[in-house]
């Protein structure tokens, strides 16, 4: 049995110009589930640390609200 660990985009965001293609790749899909969820990833691959500082919102709250199940218009 062959084991592979689970993939997480956030680990090649790795620059500016690859965030924005990520970012509109997921906006022209359209959902927002999707949408959301490239947002979190994001915001994993720049630092959840510093977003928090920014927005003024908690780490719990950002991770809630930008996961696939999250629903950003409500925070």
């Amino acid at each position: 049995m062959i084991t592979t660990p689970p993939f997480d985009p956030a680990e090649f965001l790795d620059n500016q110009e690859v965030l924005q293609a990520y970012l509109d790749e997921a906006v022209q899909t359209g959902d927002p589930a999707f949408i959301a969820d490239a947002l979190g990833v994001i915001a994993r691959a720049k630092g959840i640390a510093d977003i928090d500082k920014q927005t003024g919102l908690s780490r719990e709250t950002l991770y809630r609200t930008l996961s696939q199940k999250g629903n950003p218009s409500r925070h």
